[in-house]
């Protein structure tokens, strides 16, 4: 096996790695599997240069997984708290994620081994969460990036992180579906970015509000799937709003009058 797919601890570094874990993690309560498949070596040194270069004192509890990738709350120096994404290396779905890669202006040479996908990847998720930054449309905020972990504002309370839109009884659905229509408009218009997989486990609702959150698959209007993307997310967010809350808007019309949006 190649030193590119060598992800997983060897057995005579696993006490000198969970001393380095120590150093990194407060209470992080996951099993020895995923420890392994998160924290590998590569990823250990990562965050040891973002807490060396001071940007993160150390990672608390794990706030959410998901397919490619685990978000943790961290700690900076100063005690604020911050969202710390981290891309598993080991075990990212690679062939979904390059789809997305291939065809963006922004990553036009990129090897395609895991760990050049995952580093892309980050990357990616960074630079449009600069874009929504730039344009105002609700996300959190970018902090810094290295390699395969994304340091981000972290969205909830100081009790809890804010939950998908998928576990939440909107009181005020109407708001809600007006504010993410009008920030998939702005990110199309303004930045000509589309989010590309958007659905109810890919918004947060903190104090009422929506932010967007799983940047990295989004892609700008040069890819060639750009516009099937774009139709996809308004069909994704007009289907949730009409199945659960009784909206009867149009898809179809909603996605024209975006596209009107850009022409004028």
């Amino acid at each position: 096996m190649s030193s590119e797919d060598d992800f997983f601890l060897p057995r005579k570094e696993i006490a000198k790695l969970d001393r380095e874990l120590q150093r990194i993690i407060g209470r992080v309560g996951v099993d020895r599997k995923t420890l392994d498949e998160v924290f590998d070596k590569s990823t250990l040194h990562t965050l040891e240069k973002l807490i060396s270069d001071r940007v993160i004192d150390y990672l608390d509890f794990p706030i959410s997984t998901g397919k490619e990738g685990n978000v943790f709350l961290g700690i900076t120096p100063e005690e604020t708290k911050v969202a710390v994404k981290i891309y598993r290396i080991s075990t990212s779905t690679f062939k979904h994620m390059a789809q997305y890669i291939v065809g963006d202006p922004r990553f036009k040479s990129f090897h395609k081994t895991r760990r050049d996908i995952a580093y892309a990847w980050t990357s990616k998720e960074f630079k449009n969460l600069e874009l929504l930054e730039a344009i105002g449309v609700p996300a959190p905020r970018p902090i810094a990036k290295l390699n395969n972990v994304l340091i981000m504002e972290y969205i909830g309370s100081e009790e809890k992180p804010a939950p998908m839109m998928k576990d939440v009884k909107l009181s005020n659905p109407e708001k809600v579906f007006q504010i993410l229509i009008n920030s998939i408009l702005r990110m199309y218009r303004d930045a000509g970015l589309v989010h590309s997989d958007l659905s109810p486990f890919n918004v947060l609702i903190h104090e009422g509000e929506p932010y967007l959150i799983d940047l990295g698959q989004g892609v700008l209007l040069g890819h060639p799937f750009a516009y099937e993307f774009l139709k996809r997310d308004i069909y994704n967010i007009v289907n949730y709003f009409r199945r659960y809350y009784g909206i009867t808007e149009d898809a179809e019309e909603v996605y024209n009058r975006i596209l009107g949006e850009r022409r004028r």
